[in-house]
């Protein structure tokens, strides 16, 4: 009496093992791919996090300008004709008058795009000149766009709208845009 036996053949095995091999290999091959698509998306993703950050920074220097418990005399607001340099100054310590860069805490502060940074200058006076900060690492990103613009609508508070372009060093060619625009109250 045969003992009739249940299961694969071996044709039916190494069938089966041939496809889960042509099946590993041909993920072996995408998987590296999509792992190099994830880290650029991530790479872009924190980039444009970065860049939002520094457009908030500068927007809410934007909002306080003008400001002055008292009588301020000067501009607020200047805006150079390119718009890649802007300088405001607002009343932080509420003391009725805007404290000078002469001063021990002036009270304004320079947002400047310079060969491919973002920098800042608390006591700014001018949009030249040494002592700036960079906001930004160049080496991490390139910062093309700042600027600056005011719309003034009669009967209604200035306008501001901060506009910032970056890209990667690694990948100029894909560049991430972030515009905000601003209401100037104290202006």
């Amino acid at each position: 009496m045969l003992n009739r036996q249940q299961g694969f053949s071996l044709l039916e095995t190494v069938l089966a093992m041939a496809i889960g091999s042509i099946l590993l290999l041909a993920s072996a091959r995408f998987l590296p791919a999509l792992q190099a698509a994830v880290l650029q998306q991530t790479r872009l993703q924190t980039l444009e996090d970065d860049l939002w950050q520094r457009l908030w920074a500068v927007a809410k220097q934007l909002q306080r300008a003008g400001y002055c418990n008292g009588n301020c005399t000067g501009q607020p607001l200047v805006i150079s004709s390119s718009g890649e340099c802007v300088i405001m100054q607002w009343d932080a310590n509420s003391n009725g008058r805007w404290e000078s860069s002469a001063s021990s805490e002036p009270e304004q502060t320079g947002f400047r795009l310079q060969n491919g940074a973002l920098e800042t200058l608390r006591g700014a006076t001018s949009c030249t000149g040494r002592g700036w900060e960079k906001t930004t690492d160049p080496a991490q990103m390139f910062v093309s766009r700042f600027n600056v613009t005011m719309r003034q609508t009669p009967g209604y508070a200035p306008q501001l709208t901060v506009a910032l372009a970056a890209s990667l060093p690694s990948d100029a060619g894909t560049t991430v845009n972030a515009v905000l625009d601003i209401t100037g109250y104290n202006l």
